[in-house]
């Protein structure tokens, strides 16, 4: 059995996809988008090359297509995470074995672009891994396994380093497997009604005080990276980097300020904020921020 792979990925959960996978697959290739300039870095790009694999990269779905008319590669399967270019039908069936996609979701839970953040939104207890046979529809392929994790009270960067290390765990049991035809394919759970996702904008970022407690402080947990919880507070703008909400009522958007504690009160609950950073300054905890902007009510 061979554990030669090809690699599709780009951003940065690919490229640590990418260091992790090298270590227990010999990988053929690399096929990453390049970057426009030198100011768009692209991290599978640059891990490839230090790693001294075979990378190519073409830039958009028609390119991949002319690609794959060359017959690039010889290996029977392709790893896809973190792409960002739509893999046509035809490219999938270049590989007799097809593409294998480790989406950060349990599907057809949160198909789509951003399954990491909408897991956390939601509110939802858990979410997990599928490692599914892409086709040309939207995360609606079949699947090799699924595993769970909770959620808890991480925050989008540690829900997603979870979610890479148990990514690689999952591909290291069972796409050898696959690939010696021990493992049979099996379809989405078709009871269990699909939800998306979609990219994130920077609007999202913006706070609305109107909105409960708890989801608010579901965003700032899941925009921590980006795009930023921001507001303005007391004629400050600050970014909201961590929070918890708290079972207060009062009108949305008041702010409520002792020496150890600054409140804002939302249309269920008050949100208790720990961090935060006003524009131009430096991350500080709440009593920094109230001894420096602040006349404490209490």
């Amino acid at each position: 059995m061979s554990k030669t792979i090809v690699f599709f990925g780009s951003g940065p959960v690919a490229a640590k996809s990418l260091l992790l996978l090298s270590k227990d697959f010999e990988i053929e290739a690399v096929i990453t988008k390049p970057g426009m300039n030198k100011r768009d870095p692209v991290p599978v790009m640059d891990l490839s090359e230090k790693l001294g694999l075979k990378t190519l990269t073409p830039s958009n779905k028609n390119e991949l297509n002319d690609l794959f008319k060359t017959r690039p590669v010889k290996s029977q399967v392709a790893v896809l995470i973190d792409y960002g270019i739509i893999v046509s039908q035809e490219v999938i069936d270049y590989f007799p074995l097809g593409i294998v996609n480790s989406h950060f979701s349990l599907l057809p839970e949160w198909r789509g672009a951003d399954p990491i953040t909408f897991s956390i939104l939601s509110g939802q207890k858990e979410t997990g891994v599928s490692l599914m046979l892409i086709n040309a529809q939207m995360d609606e392929g079949k699947l090799l396994s699924q595993a769970s994790i909770r959620i808890d009270n991480l925050t989008g960067p540690e829900l997603t380093d979870k979610l890479i290390s148990l990514s690689h765990k999952m591909l290291s049991e069972f796409l050898p497997k696959y690939i010696s035809n021990t493992l049979t394919p099996y379809d989405q759970d078709s009871s269990i009604k699909p939800t998306y996702s979609r990219k994130l904008t920077k609007s999202d970022g913006h706070i609305d005080w109107n909105k409960s407690a708890e989801q608010l402080s579901r965003e700032v947990r899941a925009y921590v990276e980006w795009p930023k919880s921001h507001t303005n507070i007391v004629g400050k703008d600050v970014v909201i980097t961590k929070a918890h909400s708290v079972n207060l009522s009062g009108e949305p958007g008041k702010v409520e300020a002792d020496k150890n504690s600054l409140t804002v009160f939302t249309g269920e609950g008050a949100l208790v904020i720990d961090r935060l950073k006003p524009l131009g300054k430096s991350e500080m905890d709440s009593k920094a921020f109230i001894s420096g902007y602040l006349r404490p009510t209490g």
